[in-house]
C-alpha cells in the first residue's frame, strides 16, 4: 500500500478544474461544457471524471456553512451564518508565493494566469491548461471473458493539456491525450490506453441570432453529454474518454434548448478499432445522430425528450448494434425545503428516465434484420438533510434493460445502451453494461468536512429475462440461457478528499457476490473485489 501511496505522490495529476462533486441537472449537455476556472466552454464537467456517485447540486456553499447552525437560531436567521464565516477563515488564491505546492493548494490552477487571456485582434481570447490523472487498481473476478485470466493489478496515467482561441462568435480548441497503462497483468482494454493523439479539436461558430440567442455549429473531434447519461456519456471514468467527430448544432434562448448531432466514435470508449500507439480515426461503418431537447422551465426541474438513431453498416453478430431508433423521455429536478427564516432545511431529488428502442439489428444465430423491439426505465430519488452535521444523502435508484425471452423467435428484445456512463450507474465494480438487467440499489453518503466525502452503495442485481445472456460492460454476452435470474449483489465504499479546488483524491473498495445465474454455469468463480486509488490534479 505504502508503494502504491507514493507512486500515486509521484503522479499527481492535471485538469480543467477538478471539482468533481458538482453534478448539476440545470446543465443541459446542448449548453457548453463550462468551469468557472477560465472562458472555455469546453472544459469538461469533472462530474464525469472521478467515478464517484455524487451528491445533488442542491447544497451549495451557504448550505455548506448552514449545517453547522443546528438547533434554535440566535437572534437573527443572519446571525450565525456571520458568526460561521467569520471564525472560518478561507485559504485564497493570492494567498500562494509563486511555488507549485502553494499552487496545488490555491483556489485557482496552476495556469490560471494563462486563461482568458485578451488580445488586439477582434476581442480574441486564449487560455492554455490541462489535466494530470494517476489511478492503481487491484481487481479480481470481474466478469472478463479472460479464462482464468481472473486477477489484475496495473496502473493508469492520463495527461490531457489544452489550448483554445475565441470570442462570441467563434472559438478554435485542441485538447491532446497520452494515456498509458503500464505493470498489467492482463492485456490492456480498449479504454485504458491511447498514446500521444488528439482527443478534441473543433470548430465553434455562432450562425446568428434566434430571439437574442445564438444558434451555434461546432465541427470536428468532441464529446458528447445528455441527460443522466444512461445513453451517452464522455466516459471520463475511462482513462481514454469516449469521443465522437462530426457535426453538432445547438442552440439554448433559456427556456427551450435544442441540440441536433450527426457523428462517428472514434476511439476504442466508442467502440471503434483501437489505435493505442497511432493516431485514431474515426469508424467509417457508424454513425450516431439525434435530437435531445430540455424544455428548461418545468415544475421544480427539466423535462428532456429525445431521439437518438445508431445506424451501423457493420452489425457484429457478438454485439447488440445494428440499425436502432431509440425515443425516450425524462423529468430530474429537486425541490428544496426551507424554514421559516427561509434556510434551507433538506433538499429532495429525482431523475426519471425512460424509453423505447426499435430498429433492426442481427445477433448470434438469430439472422440478418432482425427487428427490435427493447427498452428501459431508469428512476431516482433521494432526500439530503441540508442542516444536519455531515449533511447525508440517501436515495434509491431502479434500473430496467430489457432482454429476450426467445432468441429463436426473429425478434430482438434485448437494449443496448449505446453510449453510456456504465460505471456510475451499475455498479461501481463495472461488471454490467444495463442489457438485460434488474438493478434495485440503496445509496448512502455524507460530508463529515467540507472536502470529505464518503459513499456506501448497495445493488441487488437480477437478469431481466432468464432466457437471455448477462452482459458485460462492453456488451459482449456471457454464460448460456435459461439459468437462474439472481446475478448477484454489490457493495461499494467511495471515500473522496478535494484537497483544493484542483486537486482531489479518491479511494475505492467494491465487492460483488454472485448468484446462481454465474455459479450454477461456466462462468462459476470466486466473488469479485476491486481496490483502486486515484488522484486528480488540474493546472
Amino acid at each position: 500500500m505504502s508503494l502504491r501511496l507514493l507512486a500515486i505522490g509521484a503522479g499527481i495529476a492535471v485538469a480543467f478544474c477538478s471539482s468533481a462533486n458538482a453534478q448539476s441537472i440545470e446543465r443541459h449537455p446542448s449548453e457548453p461544457y463550462a468551469t468557472d476556472s477560465h472562458f472555455s466552454l469546453d472544459a469538461l464537467d469533472r462530474q464525469v471524471d472521478d467515478g464517484a456517485l455524487v451528491r445533488p447540486a442542491s447544497a451549495s456553499r451557504t448550505a455548506n456553512v448552514d449545517a453547522d447552525c443546528v438547533g434554535p437560531p440566535p437572534n437573527s436567521c443572519t446571525e450565525c451564518r456571520l458568526s460561521l464565516r467569520e471564525r472560518a477563515p478561507v485559504r485564497g488564491a493570492n494567498d500562494d508565493d509563486g511555488s507549485l505546492i502553494d499552487a496545488i493548494f490555491s483556489d485557482k490552477p496552476l495556469l490560471h494566469s494563462l486563461r482568458n487571456r485578451e488580445t488586439d485582434v477582434w476581442g480574441l481570447k486564449t487560455s492554455v491548461g490541462g489535466e494530470l490523472r494517476y489511478r492503481t487498481m487491484d481487481e479480481r473476478n470481474r466478469l472478463r471473458p479472460l479464462g482464468n485470466l481472473r486477477r489484475d493489478t496495473y496502473s493508469l496515467w492520463r495527461f490531457t493539456p489544452f489550448a483554445e482561441i475565441g470570442n462570441d462568435r467563434f472559438r478554435a480548441y485542441v485538447q491532446a491525450i497520452d494515456a498509458a497503462s503500464f505493470n498489467e497483468d492482463i492485456p490492456p482494454a480498449p479504454i485504458d490506453e491511447n498514446r500521444s493523439d488528439l482527443l478534441q479539436y473543433y470548430l465553434d461558430l455562432g450562425l446568428f441570432d434566434v430571439d437574442g440567442k445564438p444558434l451555434r455549429v461546432r465541427y470536428g473531434r468532441q464529446f458528447l453529454q445528455y441527460g443522466s447519461q444512461h445513453l451517452v456519456s464522455p466516459l471520463g471514468w475511462a482513462n481514454t474518454f469516449r469521443n465522437f467527430e462530426g457535426t453538432r448544432a445547438y442552440y439554448d434562448n433559456g427556456t427551450w434548448s435544442v441540440d441536433g448531432f450527426a457523428v462517428q466514435p472514434v476511439n476504442g470508449a466508442g467502440g471503434a478499432i483501437v489505435h493505442p500507439r497511432s493516431n485514431d480515426i474515426p469508424d467509417q461503418s457508424v454513425w450516431f445522430s439525434g435530437v435531445y431537447s430540455s424544455y428548461k422551465k418545468a415544475p421544480f426541474g427539466v423535462f428532456d425528450a429525445y431521439w437518438l438513431w445508431l445506424n451501423e453498416d457493420e452489425p457484429k453478430r457478438i454485439l447488440h448494434d445494428g440499425r436502432r431508433h431509440t425515443i425516450g423521455l425524462r423529468y430530474a429536478g429537486k425541490h428544496a425545503v426551507k424554514d421559516e427564516c427561509d434556510d434551507l432545511r433538506h433538499t429532495l431529488f429525482w431523475d426519471i428516465d425512460g424509453g423505447w428502442q426499435f430498429g433492426e439489428d442481427t445477433f448470434q444465430n438469430g439472422g440478418a434484420g432482425q427487428d427490435v423491439f427493447a427498452g428501459f426505465v431508469a428512476a431516482e430519488a433521494g432526500l439530503t438533510l441540508n442542516r444536519i452535521p455531515w449533511q447525508p444523502t440517501v436515495k434509491g435508484l431502479f434500473w430496467y434493460g430489457s432482454g429476450d425471452g426467445d432468441p429463436n423467435d426473429g425478434k430482438i428484445n434485448t437494449l443496448t445502451t449505446l453510449y453510456p456512463f456504465g460505471h456510475f450507474y451499475w455498479g461501481l465494480i463495472d461488471n454490467f453494461n444495463g442489457a438485460n438487467l434488474l438493478d434495485y440499489s440503496v445509496q448512502f453518503s455524507v460530508k463529515p468536512t467540507k472536502k470529505l466525502s464518503w459513499l456506501v452503495a448497495w445493488h441487488w442485481f437480477d437478469k431481466a429475462n432468464r432466457d437471455d445472456h448477462i452482459y458485460n460492460i462492453v456488451g459482449a454476452p456471457l454464460g448460456p440461457l435459461g439459468t437462474d435470474r439472481n446475478i448477484g449483489h454489490e457493495l461499494d465504499l467511495l471515500a473522496t478528499y478535494a484537497v483544493s479546488p484542483n486537486l482531489s483524491v479518491q479511494l475505492g473498495y467494491f465487492w460483488f457476490w454472485y448468484g446462481d445465474a454465474v455459479n450454477n454455469t461456466a462462468l462459476d468463480r470466486r466473488d469479485a473485489q476491486q481496490f483502486y486509488v486515484m488522484a486528480t490534479w488540474g493546472f
